[in-house]
């Protein structure tokens, strides 16, 4: 399984740029999207295990592929030791450390597996590469083309992000196709946020709701790869055109791209969640973040959910934490029934 941030009718539109600024842009683009040919037909995983940790608690290795496609590559730093000095690598580590005491601290969870998984990732892969992936084992992170991206890891919620598809991997499961997809997709976007704001301790109305803020270089004119609280907004650039995401059901898109729309579809339940924090206030990983999590963990949610079933689900983790008619089992059913999911 790889499951990328950048979707590709994002490289698509780089890649057929015939602007002179931006040929390097272009051709890192079409690179991309020849190494995602292989998985584009991706329907599901088993979960990966390797066994027993090493030691409880955090254990992070960080690799550098040396901008070869080999994997893992050369380790670089390790759990304990100090700063490199190189961005990439020190921003994985960290964000590495802050996706684990998000998971930890808030939902008593020991790692993404549950089970004190040691974190491994690899940063300079492939010539600058335009994307960042978990490939169901790590996390792998390229360069950007630094011309329409900058290096991923600078980005929490994109760390955040492709981690918490580890997370669904070993719960939920959820087939990376059609609108189960885009709940695998929407899960790690919200809980890529979740994780940004529990870093920089924002409570809802301070938040971006923003996944891959900073990406994007000046030339390009937007603010990130995707927004939770607007799907439709995070850019509009003459070579990457407007956001393509829907925020309602009137909107979703039917396609067999993408794997059937993962990454353009994935704005409806985003928007939901957003509105169920928003309903809410405080801090959003305490309540709506908890609604969230009870639902892709219960057990009860098949890998082929689709939005109504999800949204269902939602409702019963409502009811179960806080209770029939309460204020956030309120605020959910009004959130599904605003972007047109009706249960």
């Amino acid at each position: 399984m790889r499951c990328r941030i950048v979707p590709p009718y994002l490289l698509l539109r780089i890649a057929a740029s015939d602007e002179p600024r931006l040929a390097d842009a272009a051709a890192a683009a079409r690179r991309a999207l020849l190494h995602d040919i292989p998985f584009r037909s991706f329907r599901g995983v088993a979960p990966y295990r390797q066994g027993a940790p090493s030691a409880a608690g955090l254990q992070r290795t960080i690799h550098t592929a040396d901008h070869l496609e080999t994997l893992p590559g050369r380790v670089v730093r390790q759990e304990g030791e100090a700063p490199t000095g190189d961005a990439a690598t020190d921003e994985a580590y960290d964000g590495f450390g802050h996706t684990y005491r998000f998971l930890s601290t808030v939902y008593s969870r020991a790692s993404i597996d549950d089970n004190d998984l040691p974190l491994h990732g690899t940063v300079h892969y492939g010539d600058a590469y335009d994307n960042a992936f978990w490939d169901g084992r790590q996390m792998v992170f390229g360069d950007g083309d630094g011309q329409v991206f900058t290096r991923f890891t600078s980005s929490l919620s994109v760390i955040g992000h492709e981690l918490v598809h580890g997370v669904t991997q070993y719960t939920t499961n959820l087939i990376y196709q059609g609108q189960s997809g885009a709940l695998n997709e929407s899960v790690s976007d919200v809980f890529g946020a979740l994780v940004e704001q529990y870093a920089a301790n924002q409570p809802t109305d301070a938040a971006s709701w923003l996944i891959g803020e900073g990406l994007f270089t000046d030339q390009v004119q937007g603010s990130a790869i995707r927004s939770l609280k607007a799907p439709g907004s995070a850019f509009d650039d003459d070579v990457l055109g407007r956001d393509p995401q829907p925020g309602h059901m009137d909107g979703y898109i039917v396609t067999p791209d993408d794997n059937g729309g993962v990454h353009l579809n994935s704005g409806i339940p985003n928007r939901a969640f957003y509105l169920v924090a928003d309903a809410l206030g405080g801090f959003a990983w305490e309540r709506a973040g908890r609604i969230w999590y009870d639902t892709i963990t219960a057990g009860t949610l098949p890998a082929d959910a689709d939005f109504t079933r999800f949204s269902r689900a939602t409702m019963d983790a409502a009811v179960v934490r806080f209770g029939v008619g309460s204020e956030e089992h309120n605020a959910v059913k009004r959130a599904w029934d605003t972007v047109g999911v009706r249960s």
